[in-house]
């Protein structure tokens, strides 16, 4: 009797559980080591594309302006929100008011 209680289960045994989540670890143990080491470049490319786009902005208000502006008039005018000058790696931008470049500033 016992033996056919144990034919008529259907079921996955204790050492295929564990062999799928050895596999599923050494996958994980693969792919989270580049993930990490992307994530900086990642930041890094993302603020230089940031820039890129306030300078742009700078430009358009200095081509209707005739002036190079402040970041508080980039901001009133509507050519910048106050979320555009912060990067995804923390930094923050500033413009320089003298040659009209915008530059990372540490925090």
């Amino acid at each position: 009797m016992k033996n056919l209680i144990w034919k008529n289960e259907k079921g996955f045994t204790l050492i295929e559980m564990m062999v799928v989540l050895l596999v599923i670890t050494v996958l994980l143990l693969i792919a989270l080591p580049n993930i990490t080491k992307h994530s900086s470049n990642i930041n890094k490319k993302g603020c230089d594309g940031l820039k890129q786009m306030v300078q742009g902005q700078v430009e358009a208000y200095r081509m209707d302006n005739k002036e190079i502006p402040t970041v508080q008039q980039l901001k009133t005018e509507g050519y910048l929100k106050n979320e555009d000058l912060k990067c995804p790696n923390g930094k923050s931008l500033s413009i320089d008011t003298t040659t009209g470049e915008v530059k990372e500033v540490s925090n």
